[in-house]
């Protein structure tokens, strides 16, 4: 299973979110830094939507996703660029 579909399992049963876009950033990286050739599955943004953001401060909410791929992000996920928000809240994308 991909590190991509893997976040996204982990967000959905978790979360439970109403919208969900995961974009593999990696080949926006490409030579940053000798290990990050731009092929693999390194940097991530994470866009959500989901109840359990309501009334969550931002760094909470930052924390929880961080927390649910704390696996991913030791086994060689680089980068995770989260943009979190709650249903009716407004989103730049």
């Amino acid at each position: 299973m991909s590190v991509q579909t893997t976040i996204e399992a982990k967000l959905k049963a978790a979360l439970r979110p109403e919208r969900l876009e995961i974009i593999n950033e990696s080949h926006l990286h490409a030579h940053h830094q000798p290990q990050f050739d731009g092929s693999g599955e390194t940097h991530f943004r994470v866009r959500i939507v989901a109840d359990t953001f309501a009334g969550m401060p931002r760094l909470a909410r930052h924390r929880a996703v961080n927390d649910l791929l704390k696996d991913e992000l030791a086994a060689g996920v680089h980068a995770l660029a989260i943009e979190p928000a709650a249903p009716g809240e407004a989103v730049r994308w």
